[in-house]
């Protein structure tokens, strides 16, 4: 399809990659030929002030593309065909769905002031997408379906991309054994502290463990292995490898040959990545001594990541990641909240704004936590299942990829997390036979 633009830029070309790949098989081609353009007979998209010709698809575009400084954006809401939109303009489309789409998905509004959260994250409440209530649907490929149908009825001989709907299970080791492996010290904490506040169930079921009476609470392992080959899923496992255990960095130390063991396991039959500690934020060089662990362990470069805590600073926490060879991230989701971080059910390659330029970073936006729904929502297992299941049916109507994050105690023996195995077993096994 024949894309005309009177101005080009970095953001224009990146958003076009994007949303032609999305919905075509071959990209738009971009000209600023206004004669070829007008002359041109096949489908075409008019992205300027003015229309060119009676047989085109036209927008007026809004600007925001060809700026090249980051700025605060006058968002007015629109609605149209039932779903929120903005940057209104006029022609062919009611919107700017091009500078809409770069808006959601760059992350535009984290390059904003903002007050962080606790966690010196931003908060989902500054959101467009919260202030707006779309946080809970993709509606960049919501407007991508409404946008092909119009583009067919102007050119019926369109040919679109035809998408499959893909699930990814993913999981953060951030502590892979509850009293296992943690040492004397660690252990000795343990019980005074279960004494001190009288949980002697948690006491006793220490000391079982630790004298090999029974297993791990947070081991479930092998559990996972058997569900994973019955339902013949491909997982990712992030291992966080925080050299000191301190604050929310509490996995057993990698220096044990236990964790290492665990994740060499696990390397033998999924895909590894590192989960940067909290520590690593404030101190850069421990990413690369993290990622140099990981390496020497699974004797193979480390190209996947997920932020522990999603602790993430744009564009500072991507630029790091790309710095120690990181090629794919799985953190763009909200730490605190589940839903649509980027608005979109896609995976994308990161833009980097202050730098005005797409990288060769893959992101891969996840949208539904267990831990989220557990501590944020205070969600059973059965409110979790259906908020599970709202994600799925939104995700599979667009075919769209979902990506969801687990951790091992959910699935293990400890009393808090009863139910959960359930929920998942349920959900993973299910999928199979929706999908068939």
């Amino acid at each position: 399809m024949l894309f005309y633009s009177d101005y080009n830029s970095p953001r224009l070309n990146y958003i076009l990659d994007l949303i032609s790949n999305e919905i075509f098989n071959e990209p738009f081609v971009l000209i600023s030929d206004k004669d070829a353009f007008i002359s041109y007979s096949g489908a075409k998209l008019n992205y300027s002030p003015e229309r060119l010709s009676d047989n085109e698809f036209f927008i007026n575009h809004h600007g925001l593309l060809f700026e090249s400084e980051i700025r605060e954006q006058q968002i007015k809401r629109i609605d149209y065909l039932g779903k929120p939109a903005f940057f209104e303009t006029t022609g062919d489309y009611p919107f700017d769905i091009f500078a809409a789409s770069f808006y959601l998905v760059s992350r535009y509004e984290e390059y904003l002031s903002f007050l962080p959260d606790k966690y010196g994250r931003f908060p989902y409440q500054d959101s467009l997408a919260f202030k707006e209530n779309f946080l809970d649907f993709p509606l960049i490929n919501y407007w991508l379906g409404d946008f092909k149908i119009l583009l067919r009825q102007k050119f019926p001989d369109l040919i679109f991309r035809m998408k499959d709907f893909k699930f990814i299970p993913t999981y953060d080791i951030d502590i892979a054994y509850s009293f296992k492996y943690k040492g004397l010290k660690r252990n000795l904490g343990g019980f005074f502290r279960s004494a001190i506040k009288g949980e002697w169930f948690n006491l006793l079921d220490r000391w079982d463990v630790l004298f090999n009476k029974k297993k791990d609470p947070f081991d479930s392992y092998e559990w996972l292995d058997s569900l994973h080959l019955y339902c013949r899923t491909r997982a990712y496992y992030f291992f966080l490898l925080a050299k000191k255990q301190v604050g929310i960095d509490k996995n057993i130390s990698p220096a044990k040959q236990e964790l290492q063991s665990l994740i060499a396991y696990h390397a033998g039959g999924y895909t590894i990545g590192i989960h940067p500690s909290w520590q690593s934020g404030d101190e850069e060089a421990l990413l690369m001594e993290e990622v140099d662990e990981l390496e020497k362990i699974t004797k193979s470069p480390v190209k996947y990541s997920r932020q522990h805590y999603i602790r993430m600073v744009l564009p500072q926490t991507y630029r790091r990641l790309i710095d120690v060879g990181v090629e794919k991230d799985f953190s763009m989701g909200y730490g605190s909240t589940n839903g649509f971080r980027a608005s979109i059910a896609s995976s994308f390659y990161w833009y980097d704004l202050k730098a005005e330029k797409k990288t060769e970073l893959m992101l891969f936006p996840f949208c539904f936590m267990d831990s989220i729904s557990f501590y944020e929502r205070k969600l059973s297992p059965k409110e979790a299942f259906m908020e599970l299941m709202d994600y799925y049916r939104k995700i599979k109507q667009i075919n769209g990829l979902m990506i969801t994050v687990w951790h091992n105690n959910f699935f293990g023996t400890d009393p808090m997390f009863a139910g959960w195995k359930e929920v998942y077993e349920v959900f993973l096994k299910d999928q199979i036979y929706w999908d068939m």
